[in-house]
């Protein structure tokens, strides 16, 4: 016991941590972060073993939507059926104030508007776009060497650009090489990915734009040349308020010009979107 105080005063005299001298018959102690001026003590042998979370067993089924909930309420179906399949499927749903405001107009139960507002997906903010570019032939630029990517959302139009002599001189992760060969003709595409995410704000229909320009500086489909407009493309697509996935694909052609034979022409694109 001595020597353990001899130890203790040792330490606090040379400005080192200080020991905690162990009770007789104790191990040990450590010096722990926890205030001793106040302690309550919970006994959890008195919670409530029957009151756990439920587990929801979800469907593989798509989620319901606004229309098909107040067609089963309309059809009869009964308040605590469609709470149960909102828990089993998800609800892509409107469950904004106006949108449960249009549910209770067209006579949902309360019910399966708590049901709606608590088990309804996640809103969509924006979309993923998946750009596939495919280089036909052995060239080194492209005549137009920006391609843009017009998208209308609302009252704004979202612009994207994409340099395409500086794309094709960098090392790009996702590339690859393509050979559609066939008896008579072999043909090499270089192949480029990539992937991004289109913020968008405003629901429903949009319109989308794809063009390829020599202009590095468009900010509007407007400033597009006529003969920049002839081979843009016009796609439209619905975009929803919630779904359980938002993928968009852009594939854009260029092929070698047949005269000057160290460029590539923009050929066209295809836009489609996916929804679940």
């Amino acid at each position: 016991m001595i020597a353990q105080v001899l130890a203790a005063t040792l330490a606090l005299a040379s400005g080192q941590a200080s020991i905690s001298v162990p009770m007789s018959g104790s191990g040990p102690t450590v010096g722990l972060p926890f205030p001793s001026s106040s302690v309550q003590t919970y006994n959890i042998i008195q919670w409530d073993p029957n009151n756990l979370p439920r587990i929801y067993e979800r469907s593989d089924q798509l989620p319901l939507t606004d229309e098909e909930l107040t067609k089963l309420s309309q059809a009869g179906f009964e308040p605590a059926q469609l709470v149960k399949m909102i828990e089993e499927r998800r609800c892509a749903c409107d469950a904004s104030a106006d949108g449960l405001i249009r549910l209770k107009k067209a006579g949902v139960d309360k019910n399966v508007l708590a049901a709606v507002s608590r088990h309804g997906l996640a809103p969509n903010r924006e979309l993923n776009l998946l750009v596939t570019l495919d280089f036909t032939g052995e060239s080194r630029t492209a005549r137009e060497a920006f391609l843009y990517f017009f998208v209308e959302d609302g009252d704004v139009t979202r612009v994207f650009s994409a340099n395409i002599p500086e794309l094709l001189q960098r090392r790009n992760r996702h590339e690859s090489m393509v050979d559609r060969s066939d008896i008579l003709v072999a043909r090499t595409v270089r192949r480029v990915e990539l992937a991004g995410r289109v913020p968008l704000k405003t629901y429903g229909k949009h319109t989308v734009l794809v063009a390829a320009s020599a202009s590095p500086t468009l900010t509007h489909p407007s400033q597009l040349n006529d003969q920049e407009r002839a081979k843009a493309q016009t796609y439209t697509f619905d975009y929803p308020r919630a779904s359980l996935q938002s993928l968009c694909r852009l594939t854009a052609g260029y092929r070698r010009d047949a005269v000057l034979a160290y460029k590539w022409n923009f050929e066209g694109s295809r836009f489609e979107c996916e929804w679940n």
